[in-house]
């Protein structure tokens, strides 16, 4: 697990907020930041510790490059956000303009690229081309010798998910709002129909508004409410080395491999072009939701049975607002790094770069990335509980979009016309919708995802 600055919760829960947010990541603490500095009360409900999961785990990139056409404007408020976060927070994030290179090794592998720099890039006005040759080996020294060319975005960028959203929950609290740490949400009270209060392991917080933002767990929040929310977990193993000076700058990925520079002189090597899709029961259950995905992925897929199959096996998928939750007895998801890729990915990147022949690796770790069917986040109201947000699902894209997701979702809690979007509606959950079925905490009536 890496060590992360954690951060100082505060301590008597208020009687009352006007948001109170269920998760303690970048989504949730990003949207936090967002509405305590427009003047609303409100609180952060963590049921371990603040990016204690994949919000501190991640690679860090702050990426435009490669993205869906539906994210495109999320990132570029992202990087505006980002780009001024430092001084927002009167804080280290550690995020740098870097530029970000995707490495391909013939002309047919660039073609794809290609397609994305035409059909998306500019006509979003990103800044991105296709490098070769001498240019190529500028931006990545040494790439030259066994890449074609590169892709390559000089405005994207960096920060360091370690310290990164402990800043932004730090500066919520300056700006007034109120932070939980072991501190689970077990779920939610209605009255005329509209949400009321969400009920903790140490009480209730009347609100009027609530936003699940639980990452990975936010589908067993709802499977408890009787709502449907197709996510899977993909297992993602990272490491961190010794620091290197060796000319790299630029954040880039080749091969089976991707590094970034750190800020404390090291670099985040993670494996590319590889998922690892946690098997759990539910996997079955929305098998059907995925094959789309999984036709077009497979052979970067590589699905992975563990001892997490029989844990949520084990796991209450119903309970009472007055009974331990599942969030209770699992205050951290701590999955363990699966040691053959990491080792790949050094030695690939090593035969590939000898200057990286002296960098010995310092800690590994692994998280577990929440995804939707088309990696896609829902970032939506519940319509048929007026007050009841989600935001989840952000597909291993959360830590570079956060920011810009944050404001979207404030956005549409405060009433304001939301920021340009080529489909508000790609972040809408009205496919995924079920009725729930009538229980203590609700009214009877049909909810639906929208």
């Amino acid at each position: 697990m890496p060590q992360i600055d954690r951060v100082r919760p505060n301590e008597d829960l208020p009687k009352s907020v006007d948001v109170a947010i269920i998760g303690g990541g970048i989504a949730g603490i990003g949207l936090a930041l967002d509405l305590a500095e427009r003047g609303l009360k409100v609180a952060v409900f963590e049921k371990g510790e603040i990016a204690a999961e994949q919000s501190s785990r991640n690679w860090g990139w702050c990426r435009q490059m490669g993205r869906d056409v539906r994210e495109i404007p999320l990132i570029l408020e992202s990087l505006k956000l980002w780009s001024g976060m430092n001084q927002r927070l009167g804080a280290e994030t550690g995020f740098r303009t870097c530029g970000i290179a995707y490495l391909e090794k013939d002309e047919a592998s660039l073609a794809p690229r290609e397609a994305w720099l035409s059909d998306v890039a500019a006509p979003a006005g990103i800044v991105s081309h296709m490098v070769r040759g001498a240019d190529l080996e500028k931006i990545v020294p040494g790439s030259s010798s066994h890449f074609h060319g590169a892709l390559y975005t000089p405005g994207d960028g960096k920060a360091e998910p370690f310290i990164a959203v402990t800043a932004m929950a730090r500066a919520v609290q300056a700006k007034g709002g109120l932070i939980f740490t072991q501190c689970a949400v077990r779920g939610i009270e209605t009255s005329a129909g509209r949400i009321s209060s969400i009920v903790t392991e140490r009480g209730a917080v009347a609100c009027s508004a609530a936003v699940i933002a639980g990452g990975y767990w936010s589908r067993h929040f709802l499977a408890n409410l009787s709502i449907a929310f197709p996510q899977v977990g993909v297992l993602s193993s990272v490491l961190r080395t010794t620091p290197l000076e060796n000319g790299h700058v630029t954040t880039f990925a080749g091969g089976k491999f991707a590094a970034r520079k750190r800020l404390d002189g090291g670099f985040t090597i993670a494996p590319n072009f590889l998922s690892m899709p946690e098997m759990v029961p539910a996997s079955f259950r929305y098998l059907f939701d995925f094959l789309p995905m999984l036709r077009q992925e497979w052979a970067c897929l590589r699905p992975r049975l563990s001892s997490w199959f029989f844990e949520e096996a084990r796991m209450k998928k119903r309970w009472n607002l007055d009974e331990t939750s599942p969030f209770e007895s699992h205050r951290i998801l701590n999955p363990k790094p699966v040691g053959w890729v990491l080792d790949e990915a050094m030695r690939e990147l090593k035969r590939y770069f000898p200057a990286f022949a002296p960098v010995q690796v310092a800690e590994r770790w692994a998280g577990m990335i929440d995804g939707t069917p088309d990696a896609i986040p829902v970032i939506s109201a519940i319509d048929k509980v007026p007050g009841l947000y989600l935001s989840a699902g952000y597909s291993g894209h959360g830590f570079g979009i956060g920011p810009g997701a944050a404001k979207l979702m404030a956005q549409l809690i405060v009433g304001e016309r939301p920021m340009p979007t080529r489909r508000l509606s790609a972040f809408r959950a009205s496919a995924m919708a079920q009725n729930i079925a009538p229980q203590r905490a609700f009214d009877q009536a049909a909810i639906s995802l929208a």
